[in-house]
């Protein structure tokens, strides 16, 4: 059987009546998103909650493979290590990008004890350049049971996920808004 080609693109919407929660159009299959606290906002700024509105590519897949095996997908993809995190802070060199931490540093490590980060999809937001305070850490991953807000990420359910997976390539434009 033949594998199937990368979309070409991707779109989220906000659902009507509820800007926190949405809608993932990805060729003919629509998945139920879970948005940023702050909606989809245009003009992105590091700690609002809101899901950044623009056109993205997905740079990589970070996964768990203590948890999960390897997702079939067209991305490269990268295992998450304990001490992986991601640096918020716009202060930083390292803004906006993956970094290792030791015990007791600060940054958003990328390996929690719950399951929302099982699978992350890391997208080119605020990367070419990296400009200090509008956004960081923006990503596709997996959503909380009850499908509450994130703090400026797509979410959705695994089964979603592992489907959009087998879909995604590095040239799949993704398009919020």
């Amino acid at each position: 059987m033949k594998r199937a080609q990368p979309l070409a693109a991707l779109s989220v919407r906000a659902a009507a009546g509820n800007p926190r929660r949405g809608w993932l159009m990805a060729g003919p299959h629509t998945i139920p998103v879970a948005l940023g606290r702050g909606g989809i906002i245009a003009n992105k700024r590091e700690g609002d909650g809101g899901t950044p509105k623009g056109t993205f590519l997905p740079k990589r897949l970070w996964w768990r493979a203590d948890r999960h095996p390897r997702p079939q997908t067209f991305l490269p993809v990268r295992a998450i290590r304990p001490d992986d995190a991601w640096c918020e802070d716009p202060a930083s060199r390292h803004y906006n990008r993956p970094l290792k931490l030791r015990r007791g540093d600060d940054g958003d490590r990328l390996r929690r004890d719950d399951h929302l980060y099982d699978f992350i999809i890391e997208i080119d937001h605020n990367t070419s350049p990296r400009i200090a305070g509008l956004g960081s850490a923006v990503f596709l991953h997996l959503a909380r049971p009850n499908f509450s807000p994130t703090a400026g990420c797509v979410s959705m359910t695994k089964s979603a996920m592992l489907h959009l997976l087998r879909r995604v390539g590095p040239d799949t434009k993704i398009i919020i808004g």
